[in-house]
């Protein structure tokens, strides 16, 4: 399983003369590093250890107090450390603070490495080493000498002994690396470089990057410098890039595979305080930092950003104002905007199935699902399940319950206040949404003609009982019959009693019929000859005919009419 080491420590302990040592790799490759003695930027080199393929991945950070950023945005995606204490100095302010940041990440494993061993009595080196195992419980610590080369053998076996108690990472998650460098080679394009926290990359994945939402392929992958045809979660990764400029880019975005992480500007998060946390921190997570405005209420917080940023449920923040003053654990990614502790106690505690059906309020699809990165597949999946689903929608139950019952009221007073037609157009029962036709086959409702009804619903006459009589006896006395109810009319065409004429008239089924059957003796079929052949008055006639054009039996050309085709049943 690949995996990534950082180094942590106070300047001047020897972090990057240990590195030099333990790899034969100069980390401090910027000019200003060289002469001046100290890291400002991060450094990587590829660390062999006794009895692990691949190698391990190591950064070297910073130990200056004004580099904490950059160490910072270097601890984020490591999975244990090496922490580095002068044997003649001991710990010192930004051993304690680069250790507050390392447990704030939650990097529980790693060794302790006392430096400079050789420059120190027995005595002193015996009572540097009880002080890290003092301050580090249940890390290995080990004594060495970078300029003696003593104790590196032991230094790379405890580092194996504590790689091996590494929990493996979300390889079954969506990819994503952090940008920590970016910078163009003649002829190859832009590269960028990062720890790649979850998934894989080969060459020609499409990736995006976040948040600008820049597209891109991967050309080339590489790692340790060599080419590789698949990076894993957990290494050290350098991406080729084409069709990006390097001035499209920047420390802290995020190369991931689309549609698979939220863009945010804000996180719900549950705090874990070092000191009192202000109104306004710098939020580091991933490689990036960006002030924010806290609203908290006891241990649950929402930060506000000022530019947006990639997360998922689960990650660690880091809060620091001129110092760390605490931490966090990202409960939602992509929160709403009012914040809800008792949403968050319950997102903390609760499993997936809970957790989904609190937070999906609306319909969403299950791409919509993944994109929010509140859970990775597997746990997603099992949430899913406690869900209801209609083709690529699902919907919380309580939110489907509320519906039915809405459709159910609705349906109920369309029967009272129209019996006669007790059917709403499906167009009007629910909101123009996209999940509208879906959701249908879940509202236990009947489907008939274009509109919904309530299970068993059928038209009923009531109250018009009287006037439908009253209709069918002047239909059987005359041709052609003005109909001033409209849903009587339809109710009883539906029945079979009439069929509706031109605008508001109504003719006898019977005659609809006799019509029928008098348009195949006659040709051509005229207005004069058709009238005449029923015995019935023009007008009649020719509602009649309009009638018989509308269903598809005849066709107008000319002052003539033609039976048309008849239809395969």
């Amino acid at each position: 399983m690949p995996l990534t080491v950082g180094t942590a420590g106070h300047i001047d302990h020897g972090k990057t003369w240990l590195v030099r040592a333990l790899t034969g790799k100069d980390t401090d490759r910027l000019p200003e590093e060289q002469e001046r003695g100290i890291s400002i930027a991060l450094g990587y080199a590829p660390l062999a250890v006794p009895g692990r393929t691949p190698m391990l991945s190591l950064i070297d950070v910073p130990g200056h107090e004004r580099f904490v950023r950059t160490m910072v945005a270097g601890a984020t995606g490591i999975d244990l450390f090496l922490l580095v204490i002068d044997a003649g100095e001991g710990a010192r302010p930004q051993t304690h603070e680069h250790l507050a940041i390392l447990r704030l990440l939650g990097i529980e494993r790693g060794v302790v490495a006392v430096t400079k061993a050789d420059a120190v009595d027995a005595e002193t080196l015996e009572l540097a080493l009880a002080e890290a195992r003092e301050l580090v419980p249940g890390a290995e610590v080990v004594a060495v000498s970078a300029k003696a080369g003593t104790g590196l053998e032991e230094l790379r076996a405890a580092l194996a002994r504590a790689a091996s108690e590494v929990p493996s990472r979300g390889h079954d998650a969506p990819t994503r690396l952090y940008v920590d460098r970016a910078f163009t080679i003649t002829g190859a394009g832009t590269v960028v470089t990062g720890t790649l926290w979850s998934g894989s990359i080969a060459p020609g994945d499409e990736l995006r990057v976040e948040p600008s939402g820049l597209r891109t392929r991967a050309r080339g992958v590489q790692v340790h410098d060599l080419p590789v045809t698949r990076a894993e979660a957990g290494q050290r990764v350098a991406v080729n890039l084409p069709g990006i400029a390097r001035s499209q880019l920047r420390r802290g975005d995020a190369l991931v595979a689309p549609g698979s992480y939220p863009v945010s500007w804000r996180l719900d998060v549950v705090l874990e305080e070092l000191e009192p946390i202000p109104a306004a921190v710098t939020v580091h997570i991933g490689t990036s930092d960006v002030p924010a405005r806290v609203v908290r209420e006891g241990r649950y917080a929402q930060l506000r950003l000022r530019e947006p940023v990639v997360a998922a449920r689960g990650d660690r923040v880091v809060l620091r104002t001129e110092t760390t003053v605490g931490g966090g654990v990202v409960l939602d990614p992509a929160p709403p905007r009012r914040f809800d502790p008792q949403r968050l106690e319950l997102l903390e505690g609760g499993d997936p199935e809970t957790i989904l059906r609190a937070t999906v309020l609306e319909p969403v699809t299950g791409s919509e699902l993944q994109a929010r990165a509140l859970f990775p597949p597997a746990e997603l999946a099992r949430g899913l399940a406690s869900l209801e689903q209609a083709g690529d929608w699902f919907f919380a139950p309580e939110w489907l319950e509320e519906l039915r019952a809405s459709v159910r009221e609705r349906l109920a007073e369309r029967a009272r206040s129209s019996p006669l037609d007790p059917g709403i157009p499906l167009g009007e029962l629910l909101p123009a949404e996209p999940w509208a036709p879906s959701v249908l086959q879940l509202l236990h409702v009947e489907r008939r003609d274009g509109k919904a009804y309530a299970p068993g619903a059928a038209p009923q006459l009531g109250e018009h009982a009287d006037a439908a009589a009253e209709l069918e006896a002047r239909l059987a006395a005359e041709d052609l019959v003005k109909v001033e109810d409209r849903q009587l009319a339809g109710f009883l065409e539906a029945r079979g009693t009439l069929k509706r004429v031109g605008d508001g008239f109504a003719v006898s089924a019977d005659l609809y019929e006799r019509g029928r059957e008098a348009l195949h003796a006659l040709s051509p079929i005229t207005l004069a000859g058709f009238r005449d052949a029923l015995g019935i008055s023009r007008r009649t006639a020719q509602l009649l005919l309009e009638r018989f054009d509308a269903d598809g039996i005849t066709r107008r050309v000319g002052d003539e009419r033609r039976l048309r085709a008849a239809r395969p049943s």
